[in-house]
């Protein structure tokens, strides 16, 4: 299930943003008042459909899923943006893929953009091979240097994929 983050998942998240295999593709591990500051910015992005993975069965939450604003310092400024991101305990369940295709298909009937576009380290293999199976594709003309890495950082070189409204 997707659902609007509640205060009761502020632990689930934090022990995600806190765990460095979660964290090895995204950036660096979170305390828990940077976690706090990241859900009050994803709060924001709750009109856009930014929720929380939950599961059907006791209700925990496991991940996030959703859409936002592309970053304003990226290629992909001022376009929708998905992104992920799920407990290790979860991962290779289809939980992922199964939260990304519903954003999807809740972005292109809620929504007017073109296309939704994603982006993940270039060596974040996992994430690229889910998006392909989401049918999107990479688009090489928008590959950059993320600024929010370091220049020496693997993470920094930065891959988009786009799929477009059919």
């Amino acid at each position: 299930m997707l659902r609007v983050p509640e205060p009761r998942d502020r632990a689930a998240l934090h022990a995600m943003w806190a765990d460095p295999r979660v964290m090895a593709d995204l950036g660096p591990v979170k305390s828990a008042a940077e976690s706090d500051a990241a859900l009050a910015r994803h709060a924001a992005y709750a009109p856009l459909g930014f929720r929380v993975v939950e599961l059907r069965d006791g209700g925990a939450a496991i991940g996030f899923c959703g859409l936002k604003p592309g970053a304003s310092d990226t290629p992909i400024a001022g376009m929708l943006e998905i992104g992920w991101m799920l407990a290790t305990d979860y991962w290779r369940q289809g939980y992922a893929r199964e939260a990304a295709a519903a954003t999807l298909a809740w972005g292109w009937a809620t929504r007017d953009e073109p296309a939704i576009v994603a982006i993940t380290a270039e060596r974040n293999a996992k994430s690229r091979a889910l998006m392909a199976r989401l049918g999107m594709r990479h688009d090489p003309a928008m590959t950059f240097d993320h600024p929010a890495f370091a220049l020496d950082d693997p993470r920094r070189r930065t891959v988009t994929y786009r799929i477009d409204r059919r």
